[in-house]
């Protein structure tokens, strides 16, 4: 394999900012993708950005964009691809949890709707934006989905369903992008020690888990390195990343 399997292909990352998204982004800069950086903390990004420029010989671009906004994630696409001149990879990361205390019952609608407003609409926001583009390029469009888009999850139903629904629209749009020569790949973490949860939980999983106990950001970033880097006509459909101790009980 070539020391840099992703020169000269463009990428973009949304959740940029932190934890999976974060690594993944180096990740793809290591293996000489130019990156965008797509986020709300402009700061972190503008950190980011510098981190990856001064570690690797990739270009990292800061696009500050809530993906709840289409028009904010249209024009950090269009400014990807007038910047780098193309898209070859999308990573379609950005999500946040539910509070895992309270019951279906009293769960306020505003935060269903700030949840679904990044989990569901900001995944066909960046997707549907993103796919023209991967089209010239015959690209990979991944989404970063969870175990619990897989299984029950009693204390989340809400945000369960929203991977879920990232699974089932990625599956469908593989099929229908499949003829066109684009990739569409699912990778399904399950708990990662990030800053997840910061928004609605009283815990981060930083906070809740011991860094032995659970998923690295890093690992998940090498999964979907190892994802991005898949030549065509092949792809991986999906892939799942455990602790192998996950089923022990």
């Amino acid at each position: 394999m070539a020391t840099h399997p992703l020169a000269d292909n463009g990428a973009i990352v949304t959740g940029a900012s932190a934890g999976i998204g974060r690594e993944t982004a180096r990740a793809l800069a290591a293996d000489g993708a130019d990156v965008a950086l797509v986020a709300r903390r402009e700061d972190r990004l503008t950190a980011l950005a510098a981190e990856i420029e001064s570690e690797t010989d990739a270009s990292a671009l800061v696009c500050p964009a809530d993906v709840s906004d289409e028009d904010e994630v249209e024009a950090a696409v269009e400014q990807t691809v007038s910047e780098f001149g193309r898209l070859d990879v999308l990573v379609n990361n950005a999500g946040i949890a539910t509070d895992s205390e309270t019951p279906v019952e009293e769960f306020p609608t505003d935060q269903y709707r700030t949840v679904m407003g990044v989990n569901v609409d900001g995944m066909f926001y960046t997707a549907r934006a993103a796919i023209p583009h991967l089209r010239e390029t015959n690209g990979t469009a991944i989404f970063v989905a969870s175990y619990a888009g897989k299984n029950p999850r009693p204390d989340a139903p809400l945000y369960a369903a929203s991977k879920w629904w990232t699974r089932g629209f990625a599956k469908s749009l593989a099929g229908q992008v499949g003829t066109d020569d684009i990739a569409v790949s699912i990778v399904n973490p399950s708990e990662v020690r990030t800053e997840f949860g910061k928004e609605f939980r009283e815990q981060t999983s930083e906070e809740r888990y011991e860094r032995d106990e659970v998923t690295g950001p890093r690992d998940v970033a090498d999964a979907i390195a190892f994802v991005a880097r898949q030549e065509t006509p092949n792809t991986v459909s999906e892939l799942g990343l455990y602790r192998r101790d996950k089923f022990s009980g």
